[in-house]
């Protein structure tokens, strides 16, 4: 594929994408981010993908700076593990997206080029933290009423090492980027063993599942 037809390709996406050089400058910026971002693609094409976004990661840490992408190897197929960011708007809102990355390969001559797709996951984040908070209140209402019994509780499915290890972490106030990079798993392989704990407990969210252990005496 030429980088014309890419270009055209990605201007079709419904996801917001555009295409960094190995220094982080931005070469193209699609319809789509115009939209999410609020930049035109003339105030973004040449500007540095992170001065114009101002990204962080979960951990607070700097992403798509020249150090960055010099820091992260593509897989065989030519993408990288996605990840959520956090980045400034035009109108100076901060958002989260979830960022996919793929590799494009122009050629033996050229350059390579980044290419990112970006989707809003704001409301997921608000939810996140408003479950995180309810947990630590939950913990207190548990911690008061524990000895008062718990009544008869149907059996289910044991729950892995790993499912026990994520929800104590829970427990434990952290939060999913923390755990996954504790665990040395993905966000997306973290949010898997927790679909697999909600089916195994008949719970349907994480702060449920987290009550649910505590009361089952899981963790």
């Amino acid at each position: 594929m030429l980088q014309s037809e890419l270009l055209q390709l990605l201007e079709k996406t419904a996801d917001a994408a555009f295409c960094v050089n190995e220094q982080g400058d931005i070469c193209s910026w699609n319809t789509a981010a115009e939209k999410l971002f609020g930049y035109s693609s003339a105030e973004a094409i040449g500007k540095s993908c992170h001065r114009l976004l101002r990204g962080r990661g979960n951990l607070g840490t700097q992403v798509c700076t020249p150090a960055f992408y010099a820091g992260q190897p593509a897989e065989e197929d030519g993408t990288m593990p996605n990840f959520d960011l956090e980045v400034t708007t035009r109108s100076g809102r901060r958002i989260w997206i979830d960022l996919s990355t793929l590799i494009f390969k122009n050629g033996r001559t050229h350059p390579r080029l980044i290419v990112q797709l970006a989707r809003d996951i704001t409301k997921r984040k608000q939810k996140e933290e408003l479950l995180d908070n309810m947990l630590q209140i939950s913990k207190q209402i548990v911690a008061i009423s524990d000895g008062n019994g718990m009544g008869h509780l149907a059996p289910v499915p044991s729950l892995s090492e790993q499912e026990q290890s994520i929800l104590r972490r829970f427990f434990d106030g952290k939060n999913s980027a923390e755990i996954a990079q504790n665990l040395g798993i993905t966000l997306q392989t973290l949010r898997n063993h927790l679909h697999h704990i909600n089916e195994k407990l008949g719970t349907h969210n994480r702060l449920q599942a987290v009550m649910h252990a505590m009361h089952r005496k899981l963790i």
